[in-house]
């Protein structure tokens, strides 16, 4: 393990952000003066960013903590072009509508966990709509396209990958990196950022914008990467059966979020604690240190923890007493995730499939008869055998709900509206 200097690059690597960085030695020098003005940017492709995200946001976390400027980046512009990085087709091109909708609802996030304002190691939120929806295409041509080799640009993963598998990639694409690279540079230039962060699938692009910005004048910059995240049984991070875990609580609540972190397997609970949670490392050693059925106790410990974070102390203190009451208990907590379905359909008779699919607990209808046959559905903890049955009044408890249960650990109520 190398010693560094600046408190930053320590923090980093002691808890296994590092992937890989452009020069160690001049970053380091620059974090050590408290000068390592940094940027992560955030695509609005969605409504809400998710757990990858969270690893980023993370790193900016730490760069704040350690006495530097941290500064989230909303790809206003850059979501109008769509990454390529790990993409087998084009993605969808979203409406200006759109856009603007996802980058007002992903906002709120960052706050929870960067502190903004003005001061030397405030936070900072800029849009790259800003200066990317205002270049004249000659001029963007010959000022920046010049410095950059399509040879190259072919080389990059995330154009060599799809040309290999023979999968169409769109001009508009091709350009995105020529953008993020252009990104870099003007935030050089308008607030002394030196350092851009990110997952290591953007390793080409960040290092284009280091490229360029040597080409075009600005002073040194830095690229620095944090592994891409898999489970230890090799799952990608954040990737569940019924979809991404969000960061917004109306996409994902903070009971599911506490939930996510509960079921975490054994062997990725140190790691996690050390990347999502502002636990010390010496509290961490502790847990660490746990054996058998006493590791539930980190799982707990790393669920409050992150959830904490991102939602606040309160709302992991109710996720995790609900899921104390569901599961110590056999209880029906109030405050587990409900969904309502219309009196009327109750009344008719709603199929045991179609309610496991609107409860979110299953994805498909195929999915839920596969459950049913392994014996993992439950209606009103039991198990449920005939892939025919249907949900009635009568199923109601005296709570007038009825819980689904997919497994031990996740459960949906089901309310008549």
């Amino acid at each position: 393990m190398t010693a560094f200097k600046s408190d930053f690059l320590n923090v980093l690597q002691s808890r296994g952000f590092i992937h890989q960085c452009s020069d160690f030695e001049g970053l380091d020098a620059l974090a050590a003066k408290g000068e390592a003005t940094a940027y992560v940017g955030y695509d609005c492709t969605a409504p809400s960013l998710h757990i990858g995200n969270f690893l980023t946001m993370m790193m900016l976390y730490w760069l704040q903590q350690t006495g530097n400027k941290p500064i989230t980046l909303m790809g206003g512009g850059t979501t109008m072009v769509g990454d390529p990085s790990g993409k087998d087709e084009t993605r969808a091109m979203r409406t200006i509508a759109e856009i603007e909708a996802n980058k007002a609802s992903i906002r709120g996030v960052f706050a929870k966990v960067l502190r903004y304002g003005d001061g030397a190691t405030d936070a900072a939120m800029l849009d790259n709509a800003e200066w990317l929806t205002k270049l004249n295409w000659i001029e963007m041509l010959r000022d920046i396209g010049r410095h950059f080799s399509v040879n190259r640009m072919l080389t990059m993963d995330s154009v060599r990958l799809r040309l290999e598998r023979e999968q169409e990639m769109s001009f508009i694409e091709f350009n995105y990196m020529v953008c993020q690279a252009y990104d870099f540079v003007e935030l050089s230039r308008r607030v002394g950022c030196r350092l851009q962060m990110g997952g290591s699938d953007q390793w080409g692009n960040i290092v284009n914008g280091v490229d360029l910005g040597r080409r075009m004048g600005t002073p040194q910059l830095f690229a620095l990467t944090t592994p891409l995240l898999t489970t230890a049984s090799g799952a990608k991070m954040g990737k569940t059966a019924q979809g991404a875990i969000w960061l917004n609580a109306d996409q994902c609540s903070p009971y599911d979020f506490w939930q996510y972190w509960r079921n975490t397997e054994d062997a990725d609970v140190v790691r996690f604690l050390k990347l999502f949670t502002t636990l010390p490392l010496g509290e961490i050693d502790k847990l660490a240190a746990l054996q058998g059925a006493e590791i539930n106790e980190a799982k707990k410990a790393l669920a409050d923890a992150a959830t904490a974070l991102l939602h606040g102390e309160e709302a992991a203190r109710t996720a995790a007493e609900t899921a104390r009451r569901t599961f110590e208990e056999g209880a029906i907590a109030e405050n587990l995730p409900t969904v309502e379905v219309p009196s009327a359909e109750l009344e008719a008779g709603l199929g045991v499939l179609t309610a496991f699919v609107k409860a979110g607990l299953v994805a498909s209808n195929g999915e839920a008869r596969r459950q049913i046959k392994g014996g993992g559905l439950r209606v009103n903890d039991a198990t449920v055998t005939d892939e025919k049955m249907t949900l009635t009044p009568n199923d109601l408890t005296s709570e007038r709900v009825i819980k689904l249960s997919l497994g031990k650990k996740r459960h949906v109520l089901v309310k008549p509206a």
